[in-house]
């Protein structure tokens, strides 16, 4: 804020200038003293707040919107702290649910397009959250990842983005490889906090030295603790805990007993950690999490500040968002009550831009650069025969290393002895023994590994994404070589995307060409889009609640044990990559 804004806001609030908005009658929720006020207004002048109190009649003109609330409940924009925003759907599409609940402000990952689009795809992607009708602020990538070719930032680009306003600091980075690789994380870690920018942390799993020695790196925050004596671990350590309340997992009804470990709550944040297409179209986005904590048993108050204040202490960004006062930026919502948090009036930078759950501003529609929309590079159109399992051994069987899922997230290392006939190990789809291979599509383009995968549940047919975690990869997992070179070709075909394949023809598909993660559709025709993989893939025998999510983090590199990328498995107890045979 300049000089001569505060010189506007010092007219409004003095009475020689008439405000922009004023929402008068209200009972105000105080994030700062945890108080609710009765009979409270506030005035505006342009994106900032002029003044609050029981009497703004001064700042009233001619000129100014008045919102009578009523007595209705005035409360902060929500903020969430960690999303991730570069998936399945565009800002646009995203915002038109997202913001008419009352989220004002969301901090984003992006390591998603970096993975495969480098430095210019951040930059595309960032471009595409400006002048939107709510605010983005965005991490740096720190890039852990099963693939060595996509393993860290460049300090080049690291610097590029640091010295961005947007960016408040360097994202999840996974315990286990910054312990595990510290002379490819700690100079990045350096590198942020020179900049005097925060590192947020991924400590699931870490517990007893382990967690001390992760904390110990210097991360300020961790969205994985999943009961509430992994949140007093961490609080304990001064570590800001995000409640996680997504589609990937749902943990606030468990942590939320919390609340009666009598501690203070103000390093407590909700978050989502991301959001589907169809959750968001049927529950709402900060909303939703802030009913379900009061719900929960958390005083209104306490799950407000969750979700506004504490979250922008936790990035330096109170000066300007998290709270009601003057000087702050008017991000709003007006609900009818403390304890009902359904969005009346959502007021973002001073605008309004929702009533009673319509949008009245429409979201900005970015177009991509050109190479944003071209990041499937691999070079070949993909056969049958490039999924062989060749040994080259001895003797007619061989140990092989599977990936077996213990849920369907959860991996581990099965080891198999498997008969070797032509010289290749083959599936076995009627005992749920299936081919699964990871293609790099932008590192090290064409660059493959097959392996194989037990409890998946495909009885035939192929299944494949190009919105593979951590990595430049397109994952294909299947019963029949033949599909799954279908599958392939058909995201290679579309520059990204879902497919699923069945006895040589496409049975569902979604193309998604940005970055090859997003979708550009319509969000409402995307749910069905995403609905019908789903079904197709029942169809094949796989019952997982979500197959697409189950296949694209088998390349992740959080979840435990056992993973793929183009180089081979991995192995996250010692973080090696490991061949698909026992030598």
């Amino acid at each position: 804020m300049n000089e001569n804004q505060t010189k506007k806001l010092i007219d409004v609030a003095l009475g020689r200038t008439p405000g922009d908005l004023a929402i008068v009658n209200a009972r105000l929720l105080n994030v700062y003293t945890g108080e609710i006020l009765d009979n409270q207004s506030v005035c505006t002048c342009g994106e900032r707040i002029a003044c609050v109190g029981p009497d703004v009649g001064s700042a009233i003109g001619d000129g100014t919107t008045v919102i009578d609330a009523g007595g209705a409940t005035l409360i902060p924009g929500f903020i969430d702290g960690h999303a991730h925003v570069a998936s399945s759907f565009t800002a646009g599409e995203f915002l038109k649910y997202a913001a008419r609940g009352g989220t004002t402000t969301i901090v984003t990952e992006t390591l998603e397009p970096y993975a495969v689009a480098g430095i210019r795809g951040v930059l595309d992607f960032l471009a595409s959250l400006k002048d939107q009708p709510i605010k983005f602020f965005a991490t740096a990538p720190a890039m852990v990842s099963t693939s060595r070719a996509a393993m860290g930032i460049d300090p080049a680009d690291l610097d590029t983005l640091l010295a961005r306003q947007e960016i408040v600091g360097l994202g999840e980075s996974y315990w286990q490889a910054v312990l595990q690789n510290p002379d490819v994380f700690l100079p990045i870690f350096a590198q942020t906090t020179a900049h005097r920018k925060l590192l947020e942390g991924h400590s699931a799993g870490a517990r007893g030295n382990k967690l001390q020695a992760y904390a110990a790196c210097g991360v300020s925050s961790c969205h994985e603790p999943i009961k509430a004596e992994e949140v007093l671990d961490r609080l304990r350590l001064g570590i800001y805990v995000m409640i996680r309340e997504g589609s990937i997992r749902r943990d606030l009804a468990e942590i939320a007993r919390i609340k009666d470990m009598v501690v203070d709550t103000r390093r407590l944040i909700l978050t989502t950690d991301g959001i589907s297409p169809a959750d968001l179209m049927e529950m709402g986005y900060m909303e939703y999490l802030v009913q379900k904590a009061i719900d929960c048993g958390f005083d209104p108050v306490t799950a407000v500040q969750m979700a506004t204040l504490n979250v922008a202490e936790h990035f330096g960004l109170d000066d300007r968002i998290g709270g009601i006062a003057p000087g702050k930026t008017a991000d709003m919502v007006l609900i009818p009550a403390p304890q009902i948090i359904q969005a009346m009036v959502v007021v973002s930078s001073g605008r309004i831009i929702a009533r009673d759950g319509t949008l009245e501003m429409a979201p900005r529609k970015h177009v991509f650069a050109a190479e944003s929309l071209n990041t499937i590079r691999i070079p070949k159109k993909y056969e049958p025969s490039d999924f062989d399992l060749p040994f080259h051994g001895d003797g007619d069987t061989a140990t092989v290393r599977v990936i077996e899922m213990v849920t369907d997230l959860v991996t581990r290392e099965m080891r198999l002895e498997l008969g070797v006939s032509g010289g290749k190990v083959q599936s076995d789809a009627a005992n749920d023994l299936v081919k699964i291979a990871a293609i790099d599509r932008a590192n090290l383009p064409g660059s493959c590994f097959t392996g194989l995968i037990k409890g998946f549940g495909l009885q035939s047919g192929a299944m494949a994404c190009s919105a593979a975690w951590d990595t430049a990869c397109v994952v294909v997992v299947g019963a029949d070589e033949t599909d799954m070179a279908l599958c392939v070709n058909r995201i290679r075909e579309m520059q990204g995307g879902a497919v699923v394949c069945n006895a040589g023809r496409v049975a569902a598909e979604l193309a998604m060409p940005v970055f090859g993660l997003i979708s550009e559709l319509p969000l409402e025709e995307l749910v069905a889009r995403l609905k019908a993989i789903r079904q197709a893939a029942a169809d094949l025998g796989v019952s997982f609640p979500d197959p697409l999510l189950t296949l694209i983090a088998l390349t992740g590199a959080a979840i435990p044990f056992l993973r793929i990328c183009e180089e081979g498995l991995v192995n996250f107890k010692d973080g090696r990559t490991v061949d698909l045979f026992v030598a």
